[in-house]
Order: structure tokens, then sequence, then C-alpha cells
């Protein structure tokens, strides 16, 4: 079993606590090389309520979104001279030299992808127009995968833990971000320090009307952009390649002062979610969840989702009699005896322990959401 940190950067294996050497269940369902979630990779097709097709484009698939690059990062991406990351660092470089999205704390997506990735959610993995500035589409891959940001090292459309897993992955991807914005602050400070004194870090946050720049895609005016890079302006790539150096001189203390209470919080949240992740337990009572989407194949099985609709099990139609038993009424065992002895049938330990983690089957005692 992978450990925490074969997720993430390699960066960060000196720094992060030894919590996340710990082992997480490899998210096999999730295959890049062969989308999961496009339509040749479904056998199962569950039909959305609304009508709208789920299924990703080949061309596109989940990198339909821009990521959110630390300064660190960037200078980790500009300083790895392997050739393997020639085409991620050219990618950087071009980016850098355009001056859309560039700034002292990050490299991050235009204002205009922002407005238009916020007002279409349908079209994420589906729309040629949001896909990855980053993605090799000779190749389907990441040219900068190495160094991939909370966002892309975190996100799966479907998790061997089921809901518990996706629980878990977003919970990290919450710290990983407080992570991010503290070590670039950090960097920021001893290059920059103006930028965090004055507020300017906090300048995403702000909501302003869009300019004409925006709109066009084009770099901040060119006494605005010196403004905020001075005395860097031209010097930006040995800007993002110190701040690179900087963190990576970080002993592990220094990092965790930096997270502070809001890291220690967090931390302890992944830890107990880890815990259901890696070692699920059945609830005493079960019943069959009314939000579950059910669907009959034309082979006679039955199709079953719930905590995601990119997700669903399948099981022979025979099952579903078996399911509709567990009411919440009685205990999992007691339901179990009285199938063996009505009906000759049983669901395997492995099988309720699945239907649970996707949420087909829910706590009877759980507060109903």
């Amino acid at each position: 079993m992978p450990s925490i940190l074969d997720s993430l950067p390699t960066l960060y294996r000196n720094l992060f606590p030894s919590f996340f050497q710990g082992p997480i269940p490899a998210e096999t369902k999730a295959t890049c090389s062969s989308c999961a979630m496009c339509e040749a990779a479904n056998p199962i097709r569950i039909e959305s309520v609304d009508g709208v097709n789920r299924f990703f484009r080949p061309d596109t698939k989940c990198c339909t979104y821009h990521p959110r690059l630390p300064n660190y990062l960037v200078g980790a991406i500009l300083s790895d001279e392997d050739p393997a990351m020639a085409e991620g660092r050219r990618r950087i470089e071009e980016k850098i030299a355009r001056g859309v999205g560039v700034n002292p704390q990050w490299i991050k997506a235009p204002t205009r992808y922002n407005l238009l990735y916020s007002s279409s959610r349908q079209a994420f993995g589906r729309a040629e127009a949001l896909r990855c500035p980053y993605y090799e589409s000779k190749g389907g891959l990441c040219t900068i995968w190495r160094y991939r940001e909370a966002v892309c090292s975190t996100y799966f459309c479907k998790y061997v833990a089921g809901a518990d897993g996706r629980k878990f992955w977003m919970t990290l991807k919450t710290w990983l971000t407080l992570a991010e914005i503290q070590l670039s602050r950090y960097a920021l400070l001893q290059l920059l320090p103006d930028y965090v004194l004055k507020g300017k870090d906090k300048a995403d946050a702000a909501t302003v009307p869009l300019t004409i720049e925006d709109l066009d895609d084009k770099p901040l005016p060119e006494k605005d952009y010196a403004e905020l890079w001075h005395p860097w302006v031209g010097r930006e790539a040995e800007f993002y390649r110190r701040s690179y150096e900087i963190v990576r001189a970080l002993s592990s203390d220094e990092f965790e002062n930096l997270l502070g209470l809001d890291g220690v919080v967090e931390l302890s949240i992944l830890k107990r979610l880890h815990e259901s992740a890696t070692a699920p337990k059945l609830p005493k009572s079960l019943k069959l969840n009314p939000s579950a989407t059910i669907q009959w194949l034309p082979d006679g099985g039955i199709a079953l989702a719930s905590y995601s609709e990119f997700d669903a099990v399948a099981l022979p139609g025979a099952a579903y009699a078996l399911l509709v038993e567990f009411t919440g009424k009685e205990p999992v065992e007691a339901v179990r005896q009285r199938l063996r002895e009505e009906k000759q049938a049983d669901l395997h330990d492995d099988i309720l322990v699945e239907l649970y983690r996707h949420r087909i089957l829910v706590d009877a005692q759980a507060p109903q959401q």
C-alpha cells in the first residue's frame, strides 16, 4: 500500500509530519492513462436525473482545471533540469513571459478563465476551452505533474474507499492548500516583504469588476505590473527559483510553526478520516439509502450509486431483494441471520463494507442529511 507522501511532490518529504508516511489505498479506480470517466471505460451507465451526459472527453479528461501554482513550486519546475521536465519548464517560462495571472505568490488562472469555470460546472471534463495549459494533448498527461498543487494532488473521479475516501482526500486538499499559502507567504517575507505587509497576498479574495485586461487575457498595465514586482521586475524566474530554495531549506519544525493552530486542527481531522478510509467499520444497523440511484441493467443486474454520480456499484439483480431487508430496524447481524434462514442467502462482509462505503447502505442511527 503506498504512503500518503507518494501522492504528493517529493519536495514535501522532509517537511510534512510523520503521519504522511502512513499508508493510503492506491486509487486504482481513477485511471489517467485510460480515463475511467470516458464512455469507453464505462459499461455501467447510470442515467442522470437532468439528462446531462456525464462522460468526459478523451482529449480533456478531468484536466479542465487551471492549477494555482505557489511560487516555490514554480521555482521547483524551473530548477528541475531533467529532460522529462523540459516541456513543463517551457510552458512555465511562456506563462512568465506573457505575464497573465503571474504574481510573486502564484502563477494562477487568468480572471476570465475563473469566470468561465465558476459559471459552467457541467462543463468539467467536457469543455476544451477549460483544458489545463499544462496538459499534453499528444500523450494525454501532465507536463508538470512532478510538482502538482493541492487540487491536482487530491482529486479523483472515483475512490477506492468510496465516500470515506472522498472525505479524506478533500480534507487533505484543505490542509495542503493551507500549506501552500503559508509556504508561499514565508518565501515572500524573505524576498519581497512588503507584498505581505501591505496585504497584497490577500488580493485573490478581493472581488472587483473585470477590467479590459481581464476580458482580453492581457497582463496588467506596465506601471501596475512593475509596482507589483519591484524590485524583481525582469527577474521573475530568479524570484521563483529563490522561493523554492527558501522553502526547501525549511525544517519540519519550522514548517509546523508556519501552519500554526489551523494546521493542528486540520491535521487532527485528517487523521480521523484516514482511519475511516483505511479501516472501515460497519455501523451496528444499516438501511438502504432512500436517495440511492437504482438502475436495472440489460443483463438483469443492478447498478447502484449514491455518494457520487461517477461511481456506481454493480450487483446481480437478486441482490436487490436482500438489500431492501436492511431497514435499520434491527442490527446487521440479525438481518443476515434472518436472510440465511428465510432466503438461504447472505451478503458477504466485503460486499456490505463496499455498499456502506458507497453509501448505498447507510448508518440507520446517523442524523439524516
